[in-house]
């Protein structure tokens, strides 16, 4: 990896003129390292297939990965985060505003997969974040627990298990997906 040189206030901007940019998030003008694990990465684009597929499908709007920056924080209007994956309403982006940069437009599902290095306080804090720029529902994706925390934009939560189906509720309407089926491993491959 490489690290930038020693400037010490970045610009939303300065992110996406980067060569390794799409690593970062950006955070009271500090780059944040954005790294993920093998599963959790596996995990995350398993996600992001079958919400893409259901969304595309039932013409719902638009779905983005890991590389996709938000600048839509009331809080620090230069702040970008990066959901593992995402999802705007058709009807709230129109084909002719898709930016080519950050999105200022908050997403209405945000999905957060841990990785290893995350911890529970910064996990928590871009929860927070998310739900402080509107978005609807937040995912956070637990690959070593196994188990799926919604977090709705009314303040209610829940916490699924493998039993449990994670639904996308009103924010994405028909889908829905058995939380087991995220942590299996890929068809073909020996489970030991």
């Amino acid at each position: 990896m490489s690290v930038p040189s020693q400037h010490t206030n970045f610009t939303p901007e300065d992110l996406l003129h980067m060569p390794d940019g799409k690593m970062f998030e950006l955070v009271h003008g500090q780059l944040v390292e954005k790294n993920m694990g093998f599963k959790s990465a596996r995990i995350g684009i398993k996600i992001a297939a079958t919400l893409s597929d259901h969304v595309e499908k039932n013409g719902l709007g638009w779905v983005n990965g890991a590389d996709a920056g938000y600048q839509c924080f009331p809080d620090d209007p230069s702040k970008v985060r990066k959901p593992d994956v995402s999802f705007i309403r058709g009807g709230r982006l129109a084909a002719s505003d898709e930016p080519s940069g950050h999105c200022r437009i908050a997403p209405d599902l945000a999905i957060e997969v841990v990785s290893p290095n995350d911890e529970f306080s910064q996990v928590s804090t871009k929860v927070h974040e998310y739900l402080d720029a509107a978005v609807q529902l937040v995912w956070v994706v637990d690959p070593v627990g196994e188990e799926v925390l919604v977090y709705r934009q009314d303040g209610t939560r829940a916490i699924l298990t493998s039993k449990d189906y994670l639904d996308g509720e009103s924010v994405v309407p028909g889908y829905r997906c058995l939380v087991a089926d995220l942590f299996k491993p890929p068809a073909g491959v020996d489970a030991e």
